[in-house]
């Protein structure tokens, strides 16, 4: 009986889990691998899934999906909204939503599957299947590899995954070269004196302080990068005090940055740590600010001889114009550590989950940032059709190129 891949990715939809906690969606991937009489193995990386696809020799080709929700409030509206809430790292009670499209990613992989078990006499060689946990974390690739991944399993010979985004259904977007950015995610805990909110001048007060730094940060990109290049800083987060008459002891910010290279990295992170250490001087600190990582991701390099191949393959495929060059996208992804320690190539594209009527509207309007909701958007939704049956078939149109 084959998967009912529409079930699958509504059910995975409506219960999202936060990074390192996707153990109901292993079992929902589980019980379909063992439908299509998969053998496969939980608990990589704490909660990722692996399983394996054999048909005689040939290449290796690993296959990715990143599985993982986050922590937003689900707007949509549709009948299989998410109303889940989970506990994050801090302890705190959020709520919780597919809010990237992993659940489209894990629905595709297993259609994908189903679709080169039923045509091994059609192709030579090993389909090795990742269901990777805490992407959104960028933590779940290294758990996995930390794990012994590698050891347990054929080595690839190329690496390929895919991710959902805001293009018209149907479309496909993939470059050669850099087409995510690096990133860092970073801590940064201002050290000041607390006290009476009645009594500022007894204190160091590092709300001020943090104001300050935010403002300042701002400025790196606008005034010290050169324009034609691309870099972002971002203060996600900042938390200080928790009364308004009392001068909090500590603020701490999270920073989100991104780069093109390392080249690149190395300039920015220097420079917020720059910026970050003068302003705690000029507030009088008396302890130096503590900075630390969060987490460490590579930019996502597209191997330029397999990425023309696969778009040839993809154009045969779907018909010429299908694909196009997005651009390099600004978000970052872990899934080149996959490809950066086993030495092989790497190949990641996107896919569309809009509905064409509605992107051309908004484009045509010039409203596509305002009217189409983006990646992390609480009111991002694909349309169920084509991007279910798209994403099924370029990941095993992508997997069928690279097998003998």
């Amino acid at each position: 009986m084959p998967l009912d891949l529409e079930a699958i990715y509504t059910d995975l939809h409506r219960h999202p889990e936060l990074s390192f906690q996707e153990t109901r969606t292993a079992g929902v991937i589980t019980r379909e691998l063992a439908a299509l009489g998969l053998e496969y193995e939980e608990g990589v990386g704490r909660t990722g899934v692996v399983t394996v696809v054999r048909s005689g020799d040939g290449p290796v080709v690993w296959l990715r999906a990143d599985m993982d929700g986050l922590p937003v409030a689900e707007q949509t509206g549709l009948p299989y909204a998410s109303t889940a809430r989970g506990v994050d790292p801090a302890g705190q009670d959020v709520p919780v939503m597919h809010a990237c499209g992993h659940d489209m990613h894990v629905t595709a992989l297993l259609g994908a599957l189903e679709k080169l078990q039923a045509t091994r006499g059609e192709w030579s060689g090993t389909v090795v299947a990742v269901f990777q946990p805490a992407e959104e974390y960028g933590a779940g690739a290294q758990a996995m590899i930390a794990d012994g991944v590698f050891d347990r399993y054929p080595k690839p010979d190329i690496v390929l995954g895919q991710h959902l985004t805001p293009l018209p259904a149907g479309t496909i977007g993939v470059r050669p070269g850099t087409q995510m950015a690096a990133s860092d995610g970073i801590t940064v805990t201002l050290h000041g004196r607390g006290g009476h909110g009645s009594r500022p001048h007894a204190t160091i007060d590092p709300v001020v302080m943090a104001a300050a730094t935010v403002m300042r940060l701002q400025t790196i990109v606008s005034r010290e990068v050169d324009p034609r290049e691309m870099a972002v800083v971002t203060v996600g987060s900042i938390h200080a005090g928790l009364k308004n008459n009392i001068i909090p002891a500590e603020a701490t910010l999270e920073l989100s940055l991104r780069y093109p290279n390392d080249e690149a990295r190395a300039d920015i992170l220097a420079r917020v740590e720059r910026v970050v250490r003068a302003e705690a001087a000029a507030s009088g600190a008396e302890q130096e600010p503590t900075i630390s990582t969060l987490h460490s991701l590579p930019p996502t390099i597209n191997d330029a001889d397999a990425t023309a191949r696969l778009t040839a393959a993809l154009d045969r495929a779907f018909g010429e114009g299908t694909v196009v060059d997005p651009g390099m996208f600004t978000g970052s992804e872990d899934v080149s550590w996959f490809a950066r320690e086993s030495g092989a190539p790497l190949v990641y594209w996107f896919w569309g989950g809009v509905d064409p009527q509605q992107y051309a509207d908004a484009a045509a309007a010039g409203t596509i940032s305002r009217d189409i909701p983006t990646n992390h958007s609480p009111f991002f939704a694909p349309v169920l059709h084509p991007t279910i049956e798209r994403g099924v078939d370029a990941l095993t149109v992508a997997a069928r190129e690279f097998l003998s």
